[in-house]
């Protein structure tokens, strides 16, 4: 497999918070070097619910993740397992509940933190955070350009097709102070500002790059809900491929065929939805 390319989300960004506070994702997109959409998210619009439906494809009542605690390892093909399938090498940096979804649950500390396992079939080099007493008083969050150093250090030293790159600040920092807050738009700025030399550099060693979310987020915090504010983000694709009008709202089921696609693995018969690239 010589394709390659990483799926960036930045949970718990709602459509509205894209335009208004990525400066640099935005001047990509009016350069013409990026392009966006809109995305709409899988019903509960939770964390953990989304996190198994972007890489199986397929919806909550299918995969049974019916919330954040409710998180065990998911029987349907998924983008990981896929991508080894057809030769290819996977890791992931990212909270915990991806390793129980996709390689094992329950996840253990001194085991799962860190792996490195070529045979997996599944996530091949992983490198996890729990945020163990995450709470209003204490987000517990690793910084993010720590994560993107992580990332690229596993591109480099594993020569991955696939990479997944997940942080949960921004969705901690809404919970915390909500979004209509000085601390949120600083937070979006920051974030904007220490992704965007990553994407620089992901794009020269030859990756294609995905930049999204898992979920919004409401005024005062909240997801989970059927509300547009809940559920709707924006999608960022840096490559070479043609997409749908940029006034097509995208459907969450479609990020897992796609990502196949474009890596030239192959799509289950489980995952319906359409690739939105080509």
């Amino acid at each position: 497999m010589t394709p390659k390319l990483l799926l960036i989300i930045l949970d718990g960004v709602p459509w509205r918070n894209w335009e208004r506070l990525f400066g640099n994702l935005e001047g990509w997109v009016a350069d013409g070097t990026a392009q966006k959409w809109k995305m709409r998210s899988v019903l509960p619009s939770t964390s953990a619910s989304c996190y198994a439906s972007i890489h199986t494809g397929v919806t909550p009542q299918e995969h049974g993740c019916t919330g954040n605690g409710n998180v065990f390892r998911l029987k349907q093909p998924d983008v990981f397992s896929q991508v080894c399938k057809a030769g290819g090498v996977t890791g992931a940096v990212a909270h915990s509940f991806w390793s129980e979804f996709f390689n094992r649950h329950p996840f253990e500390y001194v085991r799962d933190i860190e792996y490195d396992e070529p045979e997996s079939g599944t996530i091949n080099h992983g490198r996890f955070h729990t945020m163990t007493g995450y709470g209003a008083a204490n987000q517990m969050t690793p910084s993010d350009i720590d994560l993107f150093a992580t990332l690229t250090s596993l591109c480099v030293r594993h020569n991955l097709n696939y990479g997944l790159l997940h942080t949960c600040t921004l969705d901690s920092m809404g919970h915390r102070f909500q979004h209509e807050s000085h601390e949120m738009d600083h937070a979006c700025f920051v974030m904007d500002e220490m992704l965007a030399p990553f994407i620089i550099k992901w794009r020269a060693m030859g990756f294609e790059v995905i930049v999204t979310a898992d979920h919004g987020q409401d005024a005062r915090g909240h997801h989970g809900g059927h509300s547009s504010i809940q559920q709707d983000f924006a999608l960022y694709y840096f490559g070479d491929s043609e997409g749908l009008s940029a006034n097509t709202e995208l459907n969450q089921l479609q990020l897992a065929p796609t990502i196949l696609s474009q890596l030239g693995a192959e799509i289950p018969p489980s995952m319906k939805a359409k690739p939105f690239l080509k």
